[in-house]
């Protein structure tokens, strides 16, 4: 009897002081975001739709191009172990999410449950700095893809037509405008569970298309040597596990799990399952038939290398077309999805909670500031064909420390297992060993980013592999 007033003593204690710290959610009645944009209505399968669109997207597409720089033996040892530490990332971050809402405190946002649960001013800052550059590179590297998707069509339609990538990019760009209006991340519900189908769709569409490229007489010569440098393999293969872990990562699962009605405990965990019995078909399917018929030829796009410049298509062209067009309709919804934060955070700002989500007030800024995003990463996509060393980058210095470290100090702060605890053990191993591998990621990410750079020119036509 004593222990449990003495426990419900400390979460008073901790509740008040919450209430008093810098990084205090403020109640949904004055918050803007909270209440316009990270609306709780939603089942456990609506946050299974969210999450397998922010993580099967079509980077998996990537994937054979990632195991170009691992081969076989060690591409499937990093697929593997991605899949099973970010499942086990997000799980503990479920946790830590369900902790805090039984304590009176449920966070709605990355940031502030860094900073509260770490005590720390400058974390805060530093997770809205790390999903900002995420969320960015993502929206960039979604339009650019879907442009990509137009040019490739484009191309095989009028292959001596006047339209460059740029145009495709803004054609792009108007329909994400449109599209981004949507008020909530609540209301992106059906979009979501349409683009895991699309997700499906082109992936076994893709596998069709590999296996009969390589049945076919005009089987690209299989070869899947690594480059001869040892520096240059090392280097590449950090690139790769730095691609891998920005196509499993996603950095907004607090702000998935804020979507879900309360109470939220245990429901996120089922979402963890309907999106990861995803990945599990769609992950291995792509990765394996692309770098079977590639091998060190594959390109960024896999889709690309199924459709080279010269010669004919290596899979019946109906077969790509339909695949390209499940490609492009999902990169909108995932475009949507990950400007979710940044939506939130100009909300937040602009809004008056004490208004209409819909008045005039809250429209007209609404309207102005997200079309103002889009446009900036429309503007940066055709300045910047880099999507395969996007991808790195942007696994290096964003995901992989979201997702891969601050999960674990945030259980084995939260929860305190003892220091002779496997748990304890477990978590400050995948917190140094992905803090290197990160490290390493960035640079070797940024060091290939800069050698492409000599490749291309600003607004190209061309995306640099």
């Amino acid at each position: 009897m004593q222990k449990q007033k003495e426990s419900a003593a400390s979460m008073l204690f901790i509740s008040e002081e919450a209430q008093n710290g810098p990084f205090y959610e403020i109640s949904r009645e004055e918050d803007a975001g909270a209440a316009f944009v990270l609306q709780s209505k939603g089942k456990w399968w609506h946050a299974g739709f969210h999450l397998t669109t922010a993580i099967v997207g079509p980077t998996i597409l990537t994937l054979p191009y990632a195991f170009r720089g691992l081969g076989w033996g060690l591409g499937f040892l990093c697929l593997t172990a991605m899949g099973v530490v970010t499942f086990y990332s997000y799980y503990l971050m479920s946790l830590v999410l369900d902790h805090c809402e039984k304590a009176g405190r449920r966070h709605i946002r990355f940031r502030e449950l860094a900073a509260d649960v770490l005590g720390s001013g400058w974390m805060f800052y530093f997770v809205i700095f790390i999903q900002t550059a995420i969320n960015t590179g993502i929206s960039i590297g979604a339009i650019l893809l879907a442009g990509e998707c137009l040019q490739i069509m484009y191309s095989n339609l009028s292959p001596h037509g006047p339209l460059k990538l740029y145009h495709f990019i803004a054609m792009v760009t108007v329909v994400m405008i449109l599209l981004s209006q949507f008020p909530s991340f609540h209301s992106l519900r059906h979009i979501n569970f349409v683009s895991l189908l699309l997700s499906l769709g082109y992936t076994f569409l893709v596998v069709g298309a590999c296996i009969s490229a390589g049945a076919s007489k005009n089987a690209p010569r299989r070869d899947y040597s690594l480059e001869s440098s040892e520096s240059s393999r090392i280097f590449s293969a950090f690139t790769s596990i730095s691609i891998i872990a920005a196509i499993f990562g996603n950095g907004i699962l607090p702000e998935i799990q804020a979507t879900l009605a309360p109470p939220a405990t245990g429901k996120m965990v089922k979402g963890l399952i309907m999106c990861y019995t995803v990945i599990f078909f769609t992950f291995y399917s792509a990765a394996v038939s692309g770098y079977w018929v590639f091998g060190n030829k594959s390109n960024s796009n896999i889709l690309k290398s199924l459709m080279p410049d010269e010669g004919p298509s290596l899979a019946p062209v109906w077969l790509l077309g339909l695949a390209i067009v499940f490609v492009l309709l999902q990169l909108l919804a995932i475009g949507l999805v990950y400007s979710q934060v940044a939506y939130e955070i100009m909300e937040k700002k602009s809004a008056d909670v004490k208004k209409g989500m819909f008045s005039k007030r809250n429209l007209i800024p609404r309207i102005i500031l997200r079309s103002l995003y889009v446009i900036a990463c429309g503007f940066f996509a055709a300045m910047l064909p880099f999507f395969g060393d996007i991808s790195a980058v942007v696994g290096a210095i964003g995901f992989i420390p979201l997702d891969f470290v601050l999960p674990m100090l945030l259980y084995n702060m939260t929860y305190k297992p003892r220091k002779s605890s496997l748990a304890y053990w477990v978590n400050y191993s995948i917190i140094v060993v992905f803090s290197c591998v990160g490290i390493m990621g960035a640079f070797s990410s940024i060091r290939k980013l800069v050698q492409d750079a000599r490749q291309f020119k600003l607004f190209s036509s061309d995306v640099v592999d």
